[in-house]
């Protein structure tokens, strides 16, 4: 099975294109992060049209996430247990969607998820950030509970994990994706059990770079786009790629596609 991870930076601007990627990378399963689309809003019916099966959740003009998948879409969820809310009303907002995708041994359970940025080190939404990560590992403990259980945690995680993921170190000094408390929480992920697949197939490259000062022609990029899967579906991984021609030409989002590949249950 194959399945693709894209923060599509609004789907109503970039559908021709995404549904151009499902074409031509055949994925079996896509999902999306920053879909920026209320529920009635969403263009579901193209989706459709090309023989994918789609699930989505978003509240307003920001956030928001969807799964596309062409093998079956069962069981969607909306949120994860323990998510923390946002703002002095505490909502909840649309940043989590799982889905079972598949049939059989061979389904998986795909979470598209929407990290939030967090802004600054001292904005409210930085300790916000950190709270939902560490939400996220709890739950996210409770999925691999079972050694069989094949589980995805995909998304734009808006954290740079290791150095290399930003093209400079002396820019990101005392901002956000790139400090400790953030590494540490990610890192946590993997420390419940989830191993980061994508690396292991390439090493090094940007998924996003900066609409502002030319940042995509100078690769001055970050790494912020994964995906973690659990034991067996670690176990199953064959391959892994970063379309970065994703990110040229009109129209496009500030991140690319991350793939994934992982061989029929044993």
């Amino acid at each position: 099975m194959r399945i693709a991870t894209w923060n599509v930076n609004s789907i109503r601007t970039r559908l021709d294109r995404v549904l151009a990627f499902l074409e031509r990378s055949e994925v079996d399963a896509l999902a999306m992060q920053e879909t920026k689309v209320k529920d009635a809003l969403f263009p579901a019916a193209p989706f459709e049209a090309a023989g994918y099966e789609i699930a989505f959740h978003g509240t307003n003009q920001w956030n928001g996430v969807a799964i596309a998948s062409r093998v079956g879409l069962t069981e969607v969820e909306l949120g994860f247990p323990g998510a923390p809310g946002w703002g002095e009303e505490s909502v909840t907002e649309a940043r989590a969607l799982g889905a079972t995708v598949g049939t059989g041994p061979d389904a998986l359970r795909l979470w598209s998820l929407y990290v939030p940025n967090g802004r600054e080190l001292a904005d409210p939404h930085y300790a916000y950030k950190l709270a939902w990560l560490e939400a996220l590992r709890v739950a996210g403990s409770s999925w691999i509970a079972d050694d069989d259980a094949r589980v995805a945690l995909v998304g734009d995680w808006n954290v740079a994990p290791e150095d290399q993921d930003v093209w400079s170190m002396d820019f990101f000094e005392g901002k956000t994706h790139v400090s400790a408390p953030e590494r540490a929480a990610y890192r946590a992920i993997g420390e419940a059990g989830f191993e980061e697949v994508t690396r292991r197939f390439v090493p090094e490259q940007y998924t996003y770079w900066d609409y502002q000062q030319l940042r995509f022609p100078r690769n001055e990029g970050m790494r912020i786009d994964f995906v973690y899967a659990s034991p067996a579906l670690a176990r199953a991984t064959v391959g892994a790629e970063i379309d970065r021609n994703e990110r040229k030409g009109k129209g496009a989002s500030d991140h690319v596609p991350v793939i994934a590949e992982f061989a029929p249950a044993e």
